[in-house]
């Protein structure tokens, strides 16, 4: 993405003289004498990968189940297109259904593994071979409610290169989601870091003081992190909770978490899939990828 910008947005007149500082009138008035330089900075874009698999315990086979005409995998796709910190798209798999599936629609799927322990390291083969400083968006193939602004908002918190993975937060108020074990919570320190994620209701008494959060499965981080991630061993708490990002925690990586407002759900279980199935319905027979374009 291109973006334009005046030179005096960057340096004030003072900076670009030599000698003594000038005075207000002096610098307006060489404004007018030597006007406004424009030119293009590149924003840094990101690479969005889908991990996709077939098994789940709960519901087998969803990145395949058609919903109004697509599958939910393409539902997810048509909702990454519309980010515009997002110049590729891959689908990461290790599933023929699913790799036909994508190819059908026009989208790009890599094959992986089968043996992959997280999506995470699905999507560290998939990047093996791209540069180390590239950045990866890690789009969970059932969102398919991810709001591309969120997206955006991630990628712009990670160009600050102040932690190895960025991923994002939203409040929860509703007492069966956050004691739902399908929701994911999270507490960040006072900086916005992540302090630990949750299958279980975190902190104790928090949607009573507003300090409950539900994470959404959304990362983005460095291919040269991703690398370095694939080799670290499982952690007690991972395994535990059943969460690949207290691997990093548990190793000692920072987590930027970012707080943006979202009515996005992951799709893990039948009532999830139906209750996405009335949303399709209430936007006129449309995707919500559509409603957005």
């Amino acid at each position: 993405m291109d973006r334009v910008i005046n030179v005096h947005q960057l340096f004030d007149c003072n900076r670009m003289t030599a000698g003594p500082p000038l005075s207000k009138a002096a610098c307006y008035s060489r404004t007018l004498f030597f006007p406004p330089i424009y030119f293009s900075v590149k924003l840094e874009n990101a690479i969005a990968i889908i991990p996709a698999r077939f098994q789940s315990t709960r519901l087998p086979g969803k990145p395949v189940i058609e919903i109004q005409g697509k599958t939910l995998i393409e539902h997810v796709y048509r909702r990454v297109q519309c980010a515009k910190s997002i110049e590729r798209i891959l689908i990461a798999t290790d599933n023929e259904l699913i790799a036909n599936a994508v190819r059908k629609f026009g989208g790009e799927v890599v094959m992986t593994r089968v043996d992959h322990q997280s999506g995470t390291d699905r999507l560290a083969e998939v990047a093996a071979h791209l540069p180390s400083d590239t950045l990866v968006v890690n789009i969970q193939g059932d969102e398919p409610l991810v709001e591309p602004d969120v997206i955006d908002r991630a990628v712009a918190a990670a160009r600050h290169r102040d932690a190895q993975i960025v991923t994002v937060m939203t409040k929860l108020s509703d007492p069966a989601s956050v004691a739902d074990p399908n929701r994911v919570k999270v507490v960040v320190d006072r900086n916005g870091f992540a302090l630990y994620f949750s299958r279980s209701p975190i902190p104790y008494g928090g949607p009573s003081s507003g300090t409950t959060f539900l994470h959404l499965g959304l990362y983005v981080y460095r291919v040269e992190f991703l690398r370095q991630f694939s080799r670290l061993d499982r952690a007690p708490l991972e395994i535990a909770e059943s969460l690949e990002q207290l691997r990093a925690l548990e190793h000692g990586f920072r987590i930027r978490v970012v707080e943006v407002e979202s009515e996005s759900w992951g799709i893990d279980t039948p009532a999830d899939l139906e209750r996405f199935k009335v949303v399709v319905g209430n936007v006129g027979n449309k995707s919500p990828s559509e409603k957005d374009k």
